[in-house]
């Protein structure tokens, strides 16, 4: 090999070398653009199918408004003009997508307010019950979830799962009757300790207030909690089983490491993936609330009145809340692809 070559090859290699450096770290942008080009489509699915949909629902939207009243043919085509309900779907569809994307959503047909305000009133209610509900059944779900993983086989791990999955397979509306029915009207020797619905008593101030709203949180809650918790205990119960027989947690036993350090420091974070992508769909639906569970108690949040709206149908309401409920979903989702290659570079690849 001549000396004029050494260099080019040198070079070559360098090149060469320097290759896969380049591809690493322009993978994790890649693979940024791509979920957020794709959770922008999907939103603008949800826009184009929000409105449509929705159109599918039986009954007149304006002779609802007006209770069953006699009204005059010219009274109801006022109505519809007022609503913009006599133009062509076309321009319906172009006016609403148009005023969507500056995030306006039209008028209520039944509260005559801008929808934007009755969703704005509604949020602090839902994230109030589902939110409390979430924090509990999550770390509950991974809590046992762990224990039964650990335990696999034992008569605590057969318990626990056997009733995870008999209140998970519970309809959360059937469930809340039975409490309501039980803890609320009372049922034999046993009165009723807890409001059946709503989310005050009114009339009261400060931390009498609080307390009221705690004592009429705790049945809904209880009720999210059963349903929910039973399906982050099985997702993390799979997947610590099956890390438990890497050579990694062999090696750390050999060191003479406590089981309980193995299981808290090696296993539960290797086997946390599968779980956070759980705990952010989950997040995603606690924005969207529970509508049976919020109609059965009625809870004043974003269920019950997406469940309102439908009744009507206000479609402008029913438009909104549906896109808010599917773009908090697509949002969590796309969080949830974001961090997976920050607990597993392998991912971005």
């Amino acid at each position: 090999m001549t000396a004029d070559a050494t260099p080019a090859l040198v070079e070559d290699k360098q090149r060469t070398a320097a290759g896969p450096r380049v591809r690493k770290s322009s993978a994790y942008p890649r693979y940024l653009a791509g979920k957020v080009a794709g959770a922008a489509v999907s939103l603008l699915a949800v826009l184009v199918t929000s409105f449509f949909l929705f159109r599918l629902i039986p009954g007149d939207p304006v002779k609802t408004m007006t209770g069953g009243r006699q009204v005059s043919a010219e009274q109801l085509a006022a109505y519809r003009e007022e609503f913009g309900l006599d133009l062509p779907l076309w321009r319906q569809f172009t006016d609403y997508c148009a005023k969507a994307l500056t995030g306006d959503f039209g008028t209520s047909y039944q509260f005559r307010a801008p929808v934007v305000d009755k969703i704005t009133e509604a949020l602090p209610n839902t994230l109030l019950l589902t939110g409390t509900a979430f924090i509990l059944y999550t770390a509950l779900g991974i809590f046992l979830g762990t224990r039964s993983a650990w335990r696999h086989g034992r008569l605590g791990d057969r318990v626990n799962t056997g009733l995870a999955l008999t209140l998970y397979s519970i309809p959360s509306f059937w469930l809340g009757l039975l409490l309501i029915i039980v803890l609320s009207v009372g049922i034999g020797p046993l009165p009723g300790m807890f409001p059946t619905g709503g989310m005050e008593s009114g009339g009261e101030e400060g931390f009498a207030y609080v307390l009221d709203v705690a004592h009429h949180l705790v049945l809904p809650v209880v009720t999210l909690v059963a349903v929910e918790y039973g399906q982050t205990l099985l997702v993390t119960r799979s997947a610590l089983l099956d890390e438990m027989g890497s050579d990694y947690l062999t090696t750390a036993r050999a060191k003479g490491l406590r089981d309980d350090l193995v299981r808290r420091r090696h296993a539960v974070p290797n086997a946390l993936l599968p779980t956070v992508t759980l705990i952010f769909i989950n997040l995603g639906r606690t924005v969207a609330g529970v509508i049976l569970v919020e109609t059965v108690f009625s809870w004043p949040g974003l269920g019950g009145l997406f469940y309102q709206a439908l009744s009507v149908p206000d479609l402008p309401l029913v438009q909104g809340l549906f896109f808010v409920f599917a773009a908090a979903v697509i949002l969590m989702n796309t969080l949830a692809d974001l961090v997976y290659p920050l607990l597993d570079p392998r991912v971005a690849r």
